[in-house]
């Protein structure tokens, strides 16, 4: 029996040619999958979409996009047990990594025709989806300072020039962190609360491993307030991403909740699932098993 499937495909994402994308996702998936198309565009919305196709009984959902529009996707899948199918054509694709999907379309379209699924937290920040994490401080302006049209000429190469340019103007700022467990008031240069993150999210890299199905968030800080310490707490994070360890620096504070809240003063960005989103304060809260989506499983576990 023919499955059916609801395609939301941004035409804007990525650096190729929208068109040919699209006609490569509809030759390897339209054999097996009767799809829908409907395309992002101003005034019509990922989320919108989805509400739309629930309305009208969709038995799937397949995303095609960057991790904006995967998480807009994702706002009204929470909760539904509905399988979330992903393509990703977007300039980081961090939500894909994190969750093993291949980054080429072909490979993609096979996990989906695959049909095995992983049920994976969800999270809220200020009432709205986040999938992957939220950055106040440094990644926060390191975002605003990458334009689309760096994005769409450099790629993923853009969040580093602007990272390096931001290295040059690191301000500090007065984080009150309020927990499930404990407040606490410091100086902070970056905070990362994170739902689900690959080793390339370098600022989440605080603990062990960011596991996507545990029910808990986890939450990174940096303290350092001088380029020189910010750059080595960096380079630790780094190599704690990579060996699967738990950062040990005076300068990085590290924790497991359910939920959070970060005031600060003076207030600053919110970046959530690589979009500006606001300014703090934020509240964020995880959603254990929020989703279901077709995605290879863990190393060392068997998917359904």
């Amino acid at each position: 029996m023919t499955r059916s499937a609801y395609l939301i495909f941004n035409p804007a994402a990525g650096q190729n040619n929208p068109e040919k994308d699209l006609a490569k996702i509809q030759t390897i998936l339209e054999p097996e999958i009767q799809l829908q198309i409907h395309q992002t565009a101003q005034g019509k919305s990922a989320a919108q979409l989805v509400t739309h196709a629930l309305e009208k009984g969709v038995e799937m959902i397949i995303a095609s996009g960057g991790d904006g529009t995967l998480s807009k996707t994702s706002e009204a899948l929470i909760g539904t047990g509905i399988h979330f199918g992903i393509i990703p054509r977007g300039t980081a694709n961090a939500f894909a990594a994190a969750m093993g999907i291949p980054q080429s379309i072909e490979a993609a379209c096979e996990i989906i025709l695959a049909g095995k699924t992983r049920a994976i937290d969800a999270a809220t920040c200020n009432g709205q989806p986040m999938l992957l994490l939220a950055g106040i401080g440094y990644e926060a302006e390191m975002i605003a300072q990458a334009d689309r049209t760096a994005k769409n000429r450099f790629g993923v190469l853009a969040y580093i020039l602007s990272g390096i340019r931001q290295l040059r103007r690191i301000r500090s700022f007065e984080a009150e962190i309020e927990t499930e467990e404990r407040s606490l008031k410091l100086q902070a240069v970056a905070v990362t609360i994170a739902n689900a993150a690959p080793i390339a999210s370098i600022l989440a890299q605080g603990g062990t491993d960011v596991v996507a199905d545990d029910g808990l968030l986890d939450i990174t800080l940096i303290t350092s307030g001088d380029r020189m310490s910010f750059i080595a707490a960096i380079l630790k994070l780094l190599r704690s991403g990579f060996n699967h360890t738990t950062v040990k620096r005076e300068d990085v504070v590290y924790q497991r909740v359910k939920r959070i809240r970060v005031s600060t003063k003076p207030r600053q960005k919110i970046v959530v699932d690589g979009n500006l989103r606001g300014k703090t304060p934020v509240d964020v809260e995880c959603i254990p098993n929020g989703l279901t989506i077709l995605a290879p499983a863990p190393q060392g576990v068997t998917s359904q």
